[in-house]
């Protein structure tokens, strides 16, 4: 039987969906309570591939990706994802949300988004959650799936996660000096 390979820890991050820029304040506030300090944010992206959460957020929603500087075991992936949930529901009006919180985390080889829902490309993990590899690291780049979601798959968000990426590999590299 071959050993277990120990696993290395990954860089998380939330892309934040919003409209009201104090919404967006509540739930950066709540997100550095919980993982500690942000060492990137990106600009705001416009959210407009799909109308999917139109009827319940609003018009002109904005898409916001930041990441936290503390690596983690990709085994929390599930926490960050209730907790995420948690907050979602905490910074609701009325019964409708405002912020969607989608986390997840990448690593030198791929993007793992956390998701509630089941699909076939998605592996379970615990607790309702299920992972949802939505791009890999190949030629340079990130490239997404046929699955990966609409915003993901246009690469608008290239620039910012290979930010992210550039960073994590130089976090790897002091943990290891």
């Amino acid at each position: 039987m071959a050993p277990c390979i120990p696993v290395e820890p990954v860089k998380y991050f939330v892309a934040i969906l919003y409209r009201d820029p104090a919404a967006l304040d509540r739930a950066r506030r709540e997100l550095v309570d919980r993982w500690g300090a942000i060492d990137f944010e990106s600009p705001d992206h416009p959210f407009d591939t799909t109308d999917y959460y139109r009827a319940e957020m609003g018009e002109g929603l904005q898409r916001r990706l930041l990441s936290f500087d503390r690596l983690l075991s990709p085994t929390e992936l599930v926490d960050m994802k209730l907790a995420c949930n948690e907050i979602e529901d905490a910074l609701a009006e009325g019964g409708k949300r405002t912020v969607n919180l989608d986390c997840g985390y990448l690593d030198h080889h791929k993007v793992v988004l956390a998701s509630a829902k089941g699909a076939g490309h998605k592996l379970y993990l615990d607790r309702g959650i299920w992972g949802d590899i939505t791009s890999r690291w190949q030629n340079g780049a990130y490239r997404p799936f046929e699955w990966s979601f609409p915003d993901f798959k246009d690469l608008r968000y290239q620039a910012e996660l290979t930010a992210i990426r550039t960073r994590y590999l130089a976090q790897r590299k002091e943990r290891r000096s």
